[in-house]
């Protein structure tokens, strides 16, 4: 199992200078990866940072740790300019740049600018950008016509540093099942549960248990292989499992991570936000260092 910090685009950490001294503060605590929120008025009242600059402030910040938006809303992003970005950045951190997308939400991050928030629309419009993104690193001449885009013999360089291109996680909502057939044809992905108001719950080892199995049946359906690369290079599919752990107790910690590790997720998430805890907790909890076992 590798571990990542997640962090707001909003808040504290809207300060770009503050976000790339708690990157460095994290890559110097070992964990594995930074992941970047992206929202444009989740809340009210709260000041916002762009993620794609944050993310470049982190690459030039860091020299080994992981890191990407965990998710970006691809349906109201254009595919090709999130394809521009992700590669430079892959480039700009030499290779360690990870590409986390979805459908996105809350649904006002979409109707307060007047964007379509229909579910079908939205999930048909992740499905071509999906497949433009992937056109474009091939770095060939690439057309496209789908329902919402259409790209006429467009040629992207330079190709991302990571081949075949970056890895690109799906976030999916378990039990789900079209979701997680989505994100089971690429890299990885990212299961959340949704209550009946539609809010984010924790997953439990028997729900990542039930991720990963249902992952496996789709990639043999589709006639992939169960992991991803070859020979030394083979490792898991990934499943990102978010929680938190405590600062000031590493067995316990540990305890809570290598449940989930047993059940398959291969990333434990930490989460680091001030809902949980003012900056200085949170601080504190990146200095303890990842929950290893």
């Amino acid at each position: 199992m590798r571990y990542a910090i997640d962090i707001p685009n909003f808040g504290d950490f809207a300060d770009t200078r503050l976000t790339a001294q708690i990157a460095r503060d994290a890559e110097a605590a070992g964990w594995d990866a930074v992941w970047v929120w992206d929202h444009v008025q989740r809340d009210a009242g709260v000041p916002y940072a762009d993620p794609w600059i944050l993310l470049t402030a982190i690459a030039l910040a860091t020299e080994r740790i992981r890191m990407g938006p965990m998710v970006t809303p691809l349906p109201r992003r254009r595919p090709w300019l999130v394809a521009r970005e992700a590669v430079t950045l892959d480039i700009l951190s030499r290779g360690r740049f990870t590409l986390g997308v979805g459908n996105g939400s809350p649904i006002r991050e979409y109707t307060a600018f007047g964007e379509e928030w229909d579910l079908r629309i939205r999930a048909a419009k992740l499905d071509e950008g999906l497949a433009i993104i992937d056109g474009l690193c091939t770095g060939r001449p690439f057309s496209f016509a789908g329902e919402h885009y259409t790209l006429n013999d467009v040629e992207f360089l330079p190709v991302p540093l990571q081949r075949p291109r970056m890895p690109i996680w799906l976030a999916s909502t378990w039990p789900i099942r079209a979701p997680i057939r989505r994100a089971a044809r690429f890299d990885g992905t990212w299961p959340l549960r949704r209550n009946a108001e539609g809010e984010s719950e924790d997953m439990a080892p028997d729900d990542i248990r039930g991720v990963c199995a249902m992952i496996a049946e789709e990639r043999s359906a589709a006639g992939l292989p169960a992991g991803l690369g070859e020979g030394p290079e083979a490792r898991p599919y990934d499943v990102l499992v978010a929680g938190s752990t405590p600062a000031d107790d590493p067995f316990r910690a540990a305890a809570i991570a290598a449940e989930f590790a047993e059940a398959g997720g291969t990333w434990w998430t930490e989460r680091i936000n001030t809902s949980r805890g003012d900056l200085g907790e949170m601080r504190r909890r990146i200095d303890a260092g990842p929950p290893r076992f």
